[in-house]
C-alpha cells in the first residue's frame, strides 16, 4: 500500500489499542468538524504519550461529538532521554513560546522557577500543558514533557541532587562557553533566569551548588525566553538526539 503522510495528528487521554472505537471530547470534535472540516472516513493519527501512535478513521461526526475507529499502531512508544528545563516564568505570550519550542526541541520536563526578579505572579500550569500537547501534535512527538507546578529557586536548589549536573545560564559573563562545558561535563538539565537576571544573592547561591555548571551563551544579551531555546539547541546538537541520524517517517497503514 502506498505510504500515507497524515496532516492531522491528535492527542487523546484514552488508552490506545484496547478499544476499537474511541469517542472525542466536545472541543476535539468541534476542531475536527468545524476547523479542519473532516468528513467520515478521513484518516488521522492518535497518540497519548504512553501507547505509541495509532492510525484511526473518523467513523461519525456531529455537533459536539465524534467517534473514531482505531485501526493499527503506526509507531511504538519510544524512550526519550532526559532533558529538563528549569526556567523563570516570563510574560504570557513568551512563556507559551518557551513551552512550545522546548517541546519541539525534545525537553522532557518543564519546571517554572520563581525568583526575586520574576515579574509574573501566577503561572497557569494547565494552559502550559495544553501548549505542550499542541506542540507535540505538530512536531510528531510521541512523548509529552512533564509540566511541573512552580517552585521557589531556594527549594529547587535544596532538592537538587549533587550528582546531577545542570547548566546554569550565567548572564554575568562568568561561565565558560556552553559548548566547552558540554564537552567536559555532559549535562541534561538547564537553569535560566528571569528578565533582568538573577539577583546577586541568588547568583551566589546557584554558583555554590555542587551540581551547577555556569555557562555563557555568547557575547550578546539574550532575552530570557531566547536564552532557554538557544541553550537547549546547543545541548541537543552536542549531546542529545540532534547528534543522531534524522528519521523521516512515513505513516503507513498495516
Amino acid at each position: 500500500m502506498k505510504d500515507v503522510k497524515l496532516a492531522t495528528r491528535l492527542y487523546v487521554e484514552d488508552d490506545l489499542g484496547q478499544e476499537p472505537v474511541l469517542g472525542l471530547s466536545p472541543e476535539q470534535a468541534h476542531f475536527l468538524r468545524s476547523v479542519l472540516r473532516l468528513k467520515p472516513g478521513a484518516q488521522l493519527a492518535l497518540f497519548n504519550g504512553r501507547d505509541g501512535e495509532w492510525l484511526a478513521r473518523v467513523e461519525a461526526l456531529g455537533k459536539g461529538w465524534a467517534s473514531l475507529s482505531v485501526e493499527s499502531q503506526s509507531r511504538p512508544q519510544e524512550d526519550e532521554p532526559e532533558l529538563s528545563v528549569c526556567f523563570a516564568p516570563v510574560k504570557r505570550a513568551r512563556i507559551d513560546w518557551i513551552v512550545e519550542k522546548a517541546t519541539e526541541l525534545g525537553c522532557t520536563r518543564l519546571q517554572p522557577v520563581l525568583t526575586r526578579r520574576t515579574v509574573v505572579d501566577r503561572v497557569n500550569v494547565q494552559r502550559l500543558r495544553t501548549a505542550v500537547r499542541e506542540a507535540a501534535e505538530q512536531c510528531e512527538r510521541l512523548g509529552l514533557p512533564q509540566v511541573e507546578e512552580p517552585v521557589k529557586l531556594e527549594q529547587l536548589l535544596q532538592d537538587w541532587p549533587a550528582d546531577h549536573p545542570f547548566l546554569f545560564a550565567d548572564e554575568s559573563g562568568g561561565g565558560q562557553p556552553i559548548a566547552e562545558i558540554l564537552q567536559q561535563r555532559p549535562a541534561r538539565a538547564l537553569l535560566t533566569g528571569p528578565e533582568g537576571g538573577f539577583d546577586p544573592q541568588e547568583h551566589a547561591m546557584i554558583a555554590r551548588h555542587p551540581a551547577a555548571c555556569p555557562v555563557g551563551l555568547g557575547p550578546r544579551i539574550l532575552r530570557a525566553d531566547t536564552a532557554v531555546i538557544a541553550a537547549l539547541s546547543v545541548m541537543q546538537a552536542l549531546g542529545g538526539d540532534w547528534a543522531e541520524a534524522p528519521a523521516f517517517r512515513n505513516l503507513q497503514p498495516r
